[in-house]
This record gives C-alpha cells, structure tokens and sequence, in this order.
C-alpha cells in the first residue's frame, strides 16, 4: 500500500472512531501526523514532496473543518497530532491561549500563505458581475447565492468577521441578514460552495480567493476593502514526534514548500516576500490585485475572543432560520413588485424589513457572555457548555420573536 493510500485509509479509519488514542500511543519516531482543514489540493502536494525527501517518514493526514478541528485539539489531542495546519489565524489565536501550540523558533504559530474573500462565479454562466458586496444585496441576486455556514468552514467566518470588523458590528450584521436574503443555500463546508457553483445550483458563491482561483471554469472578484489574512502552521503539545513536526514546518517555509503555493492547483499568495517579488504578474493577476489592494488590517485576536458567539448567532438568526427567513423576504418582494400595494402599506413593509435587519444582540454584550476559561478551548466551541446553552436559547428566542413580527406586518397585506 502506498503512502497516500495509507494515510487516505487512516482518514477513513478516523471517520469511524477507529483511529484513535490507542492507536496514537503506538506511533513511531517516523511517523507524523498532520491535523489540518486545508483540502487534498493543498496538503497532497506538500505531503509528497515531504516524503518523496524523506523516504523514511510517514505522514498521516486527517481533514477536519477548522471548528471540528479545534474540537479535536481541545478534548486533549488523544491522536498525538504532530501539527494543526489551517486557513482561519484565529484558531491558531485560540489554541495558544489554551497552551495548546508547543513553540518552535520563539513563535507559537507560523504565517505561511495569505489569502483574501470575496465572491466567485462560473466564468462562462454569469453576465453583468456584480463589483462590490453592495451589489450582492439587489433583489436580481434572490436565490443565487451560496454561502458555507461559518459554523462548519472557517474561512467563511473570515468573510462574516470581515463584514463585522470593517462595517462595525451593528451595521455588519445588518448587510449579513440582508444578504441573506439572496442565498440560494448554506452549505455544510466551503468546499460546497465550489462544488454548487461547478453544478450549477447557484450563480455566486461567497469564499476565499485560492479556493476558487484554483478552478479553472470559475472567476474570482476581491471584495473591497481587501482584508489580507495569513494562513497558519504550528506544532502541537502531545504529539508523537515533535522533531518530525519541526522538520515538516521548515519544509512547508522553505523557498521549495513556498514555490508549491504557485502550483495552478493551489495558486496562494506565498508569505515569502522574496518569492512575491518574482511573481509574473501576468500570470497571477488575482495574487497581485490582492497584494496592491490591501487597505485594512483584520485582527485575529478580535474574531478569536468572539469565535463562538459568531458562529452561534449566524445560526440561529439565518442557518436555523433559513427557510422561514427567505420566505418572508419573498412576500415583501412580491408586495413591492405591485406599486400601489407598496405604496399602500408602505410604513408595514418598511417596519417588517426593520424586523428582518435588527440585530438584538450588541457587541458589549458579547464582551460580557464569553464563557469562563477552563483548562482548554473546549468551552468556545466543543463540547458545548451549560452557559452557551442558555445563549443559544435566549437567540433562538429573540430569532423567531423577530420573524414573527416581520410576518404579523405582512399578514393582512398577504390575506
């Protein structure tokens, strides 16, 4: 059995509870194992060309999306995981408050590529492309947006902390439940999102830059301001082979594990600025209009202080309440298509919408519910505690008290 298909094999094995703490205890100095939320496209490459320089090594590869990830490393990494490889800094902002990284070089994380969000599209299937976030919000746009729940993908809780970060949290949770108004579906990984738009289920999907740059039959449009964040590697505590995890990190920073970003199956922006230097700009016109059009700073440590609360609120204000959401925005857009029973129950319409767009809950307040620190990061994300629980109900509550008011506004036009 090959290497890849041993470590395919050991994932499998994984996914049905099998691969587990016994099994970690028997690894060998010549076996590292990698935790990461980075597809097949990202770490097959760096995988083989490890060992292809390494004969002697085994590297045992296991995709998680970052929030199951996290979960992972926090219930004490009984699988002795030698590194945790992702896109999202924060989760790196994370685990290391929890002393969860081990250090290497006098830093608990390592920058390794950097990318940006936006919007992409099937190049031969959209006309008139939207060029801004605003636009998404056109009632043209009902039904033909796809977004990943950041829940389940953390490079789509980068896209709704950049909305958060850059617009402020009041108005940035308004464009998030507009927009919302538009999405076609909520997938349970980023991954989907490329996957709907290749078969067509939608027209636009929300996501970062390299997952859709690497597609040949999609195009890919930065939204404004660009938000520069790095991708992320660091060595784990409590893994089998400390010394491998150090070789792997070194390699994956090393002008050749650098050159492997520039792979058209990958196409990252590499952190060596060196390496950016020789870019042809011809060749990588989306890595260069990200590189020249960064005009914000995200902070990591802001999304990771409120990870959790994020997540949980996107889901119980629109994942949780998806259908009956889209459904009341369709009502009202009916009702406007018709002038005079707009113009009739203008001040209903407008209270209804006002309902759709409230956000309930305020930033300070976030500050303020952050569940007490325990010995691990499994209090923000997994398993989740008695504390969370009672959020979840009260935003569940406030969720659905909200829609039934946009609908009581509409009843009588609707009847």
């Amino acid at each position: 059995m090959s290497k890849t298909l041993f470590a395919f094999f050991m994932v499998l094995l994984a996914g049905q509870g099998i691969f587990n703490a016994s099994s970690a205890n028997a690894t060998s100095p010549t076996q590292l194992r990698v935790l990461t939320s980075m597809s097949g496209r990202v770490f097959e490459p760096y995988v083989e060309s490890f060992e292809r320089e390494n004969p002697d090594i085994d590297v045992l590869v296991l995709n998680k999306n970052t929030n199951h990830a996290l979960g992972e490393v926090a219930l004490g990494n009984g699988r002795a995981f030698d590194i945790f490889w992702a896109s999202s800094p924060e989760a790196f902002v994370m685990l290391d408050a929890f002393d969860h990284l081990a250090p290497y070089k006098g830093k608990r994380y390592h920058d390794f590529a950097l990318s940006a969000v936006g919007w992409s599209w099937k190049t031969d299937r959209l006309t008139n492309v939207p060029s801004s976030w605003n636009m998404l919000l056109e009632p043209r746009f009902d039904g033909r947006i796809g977004i990943a729940r950041p829940s389940r993908s953390g490079t789509t809780h980068l896209i709704v902390e950049q909305f958060l970060q850059d617009r402020g949290w009041e108005d940035g949770w308004q464009f998030v439940l507009q927009l919302s108004a538009n999405f076609a579906t909520i997938t349970s990984r980023s991954f989907g999102v490329i996957d709907g738009l290749k078969s067509e289920r939608f027209d636009i999907g929300l996501n970062i830059d390299f997952l859709a740059i690497s597609e040949e039959e999609l195009s890919f449009q930065y939204g404004r301001p660009v938000m520069l964040v790095p991708g992320r590697i660091a060595k784990l505590r409590g893994g089998g082979a400390p010394d491998l995890a150090e070789r792997f990190i070194d390699f994956v920073l090393s002008p050749r594990g650098q050159q492997i970003l520039l792979n058209p199956n990958i196409n990252r922006v590499p952190i060596d600025p060196e390496l950016r230097q020789t870019l042809s700009y011809e060749k990588y016109p989306a890595l260069t209009a990200a590189l020249r059009l960064s005009w914000a700073a995200y902070d990591p440590e802001l999304a990771a202080r409120r990870y959790w609360m994020v997540n949980e609120i996107f889901d119980q204000f629109i994942t949780n309440q998806f259908g009956r959401r889209r459904a009341i925005w369709r009502d009202i857009r009916d009702i406007e298509a018709n002038t005079d029973l707009a113009q009739r129950y203008r001040s209903k319409i407008d209270l209804a919408k006002t309902y759709l767009l409230t956000m309930p809950i305020e930033e300070h307040e976030v500050d303020v519910m952050q569940p007490s620190p325990m010995p691990g990061p499994g209090t923000r994300y997994a398993p989740i505690t008695a504390e969370q629980k009672k959020f979840q109900v009260r935003w569940q509550s406030q969720a659905e008290m909200l829609l039934t008011l946009a609908e009581n506004e509409l009843r009588e036009i609707t009847q």
